[in-house]
């Protein structure tokens, strides 16, 4: 059935959209665009009332897209990414273009390092793969895995049904946690570990990560009260810090030989009973997409 002519999204009008959300401002992006400020403004409205969404508000002298209108960029981003792609293939400027996207959530909660590891052979699929990644807390992923902005979410932690969307966790492996140090302290702590934790200077993941969780339940079994210097959301400004040789900070076992070879930092020990799990979630109980089932194939055969 044809849609009515009033459904149709107005092209020119997102193309305006997207040129103020990327420059930051109606001003930058009417020089850009080379039209009236005031012409601009009023084709945002335009879509605004076409949409039935506000798309920006004032934030001081800046306009600030709103949920709606980080959504809409996103999927903008992807059709004007796309439009260029088609340009350049017709006027012959490129011999291959991408024939999958593949859309990647990251939780909070996986480590950098471990990142790049599940990713890296994503880049070499064959068809090639344009990979975007996107990293923020695990509900906001589910609610866009749910409306199918991303393909799939690499978590520290199975999920459940979300509400009505039926969520499939694929199990990638575990890894060990070892504690690192620089190789001083390294040398300080290594005789007697686990033990020699106690009141040791230690950086841990931030409080509410699954680390943090099972490092806490097994501070508590081996009765360690560790000084904590620090408590960080990110695993990269942690080995960062760890670097400094101020402390010890816990690494996922699967990439301690990059840790070793980036940081020059030494373990002092490994964790007993201690396993950082990794899941793919999608909706799909088989997966499909050439990027994914690549992923999941290494990590399981070569990774973990």
């Amino acid at each position: 059935m044809l849609r009515r002519v009033t459904d149709w999204l107005n092209y020119h009008h997102l193309h305006y959209f997207w040129v103020v959300a990327t420059e930051g401002g109606i001003t930058a992006a009417s020089r850009k665009l080379r039209i009236a400020p005031s012409t601009l403004s009023a084709q945002i409205q335009q879509l605004e009332e076409a949409s039935g969404n506000q798309l920006f508000h004032r934030g001081g002298r800046r306009l600030v897209l709103t949920e709606v209108g980080r959504l809409t960029k996103e999927y903008a981003d992807e059709i004007f990414d796309l439009g260029q792609e088609l340009f350049d293939v017709l006027q012959g400027r490129s011999s291959q273009r991408y024939t999958q996207r593949l859309n990647v959530g990251l939780t909070n909660g996986i480590p950098k390092l471990v990142a790049v590891r599940l990713l890296e052979p994503v880049l070499h699929t064959t068809p090639a793969q344009h990979l975007v990644c996107k990293e923020d807390r695990l509900d906001v992923l589910m609610a866009e895995l749910a409306i199918h902005h991303l393909d799939v979410i690499i978590a520290d932690t199975p999920v459940s049904r979300d509400g009505g969307v039926r969520l499939f966790n694929h199990e990638l492996g575990k890894s060990s946690v070892t504690f690192f140090a620089m190789p001083e302290l390294a040398d300080a702590l290594r005789p007697g570990f686990p033990q020699s934790l106690n009141d040791a200077p230690t950086l841990l993941p931030y409080p509410g990560s699954n680390l943090r969780r099972l490092l806490g339940d097994w501070f508590l079994e081996h009765r360690l009260r560790p000084r904590v210097l620090g408590e960080l959301d990110d695993s990269g400004l942690m080995k960062e810090l760890g670097a400094t040789g101020l402390a010890t900070f816990p690494v996922a076992s699967v990439v301690a030989d990059t840790v070793i070879r980036q940081y020059g930092a030494q373990p002092v020990g490994e964790i007993d009973g201690v396993h950082e799990r990794f899941y793919v979630v999608s909706t799909e109980r088989k997966l499909r997409h050439p990027g994914v089932v690549a992923l999941v194939d290494a990590a399981r055969e070569d990774i973990f």
